[in-house]
């Protein structure tokens, strides 16, 4: 019996990845003007990104309940045993719609046998996870071993991340109105973390230089091991930022491993262009 895994396009992985992984690709969904395309298949980030800048409003929607359909009726055929490593719950309604579409299968396929997680995190920080979880998957772990590191993962992974306007995740309603009205003056700049898969601001800053220094020091406090992690780092269209957060990185923990890319194309039209994120073990999961 082989394992198949699926992951949604909130995991901001390259479409290459799920390609070389056999990981099944459930596309969120991504409506701009009265087009409607999917994540990762039919639109790039830099799409998002450039519509953003031009004054356009990009929203989204989760995955096709349709799509899961089809993906769990063939889990089921095949035999296989499934894991979807899944979208916080607390940021799109994908997750609660697999659980829904497992229990309609199960009625015709009684013997799918799927497990869906429902990881808490976003981006890059999923998609650590799912990164995890793949290469257990080719190194020959068990079914059993890789739940229990894909839970260890989601559970002490953090995400620290800064938005150019605060304004695209509260219209978004990924953030209170209340804490965005201040991102744009004054050179403030919004530092904000993840908690049980919500968004949460942290604190704020005045100008670039202060915020990479503060982001350097809650890693320091929070991360475990970051010279022997990898850390994911991603960005909204913002190659050069990523670059030079990466160098400080390595400067001042000896890191080597990175996983670096543009933030997608459904997570980047909440957060907007500009957008710095970084992604790592905290020290609670060396306890």
């Amino acid at each position: 019996m082989n394992i198949q895994l699926i992951a949604d396009s909130a995991s901001d992985l390259p479409g290459e990845f799920f390609t070389e992984h056999n990981i099944t690709l459930l596309p969120l969904h991504v409506h701009i003007g009265d087009e409607e395309y999917e994540d990762i298949v039919s639109i790039k980030s830099k799409d998002v990104f450039d519509s953003i800048r031009n004054g356009g409003h990009p929203k989204t929607s989760q995955a096709s309940p349709q799509k899961m359909k089809e993906v769990f009726i063939d889990l089921a055929k095949s035999g296989n045993k499934g894991l979807y490593i899944a979208f916080s719950s607390e940021l799109s309604g994908t997750y609660q719609t697999a659980l829904m579409i497992r229990d309609q299968v199960k009625e015709e396929y009684p013997d799918l046998d799927l497990t869906i997680l429902d990881t808490k995190c976003a981006s890059l920080g999923y998609g650590l996870v799912v990164v995890k979880a793949a290469h257990m998957l080719k190194e020959g772990a068990s079914f059993e071993q890789i739940i229990d590191e894909v839970k260890f993962q989601y559970e002490y992974m953090e995400h620290l991340f800064t938005v150019e306007d605060l304004d695209y995740l509260a219209k978004g309603g990924r953030v209170s109105k209340a804490s965005a009205f201040i991102g744009g003056l004054l050179n403030i700049k919004p530092l904000l973390h993840v908690e049980d898969g919500k968004l949460v601001p942290l604190e704020k800053l005045r100008g670039k230089k202060k915020l990479l220094k503060r982001i350097i020091e809650v890693m320091r406090e929070r991360g475990d091991q970051l010279d022997q992690q990898m850390i994911g780092i991603s960005h909204g269209d913002d190659e050069a930022l990523a670059e030079e957060m990466k160098t400080m990185i390595e400067n001042e923990f000896g890191t080597s491993s990175f996983f670096m890319g543009m933030i997608g194309s459904a997570v980047g039209a909440h957060a907007g262009p500009g957008t710095l994120a970084i992604f790592f073990l905290n020290k609670k999961s060396s306890n």
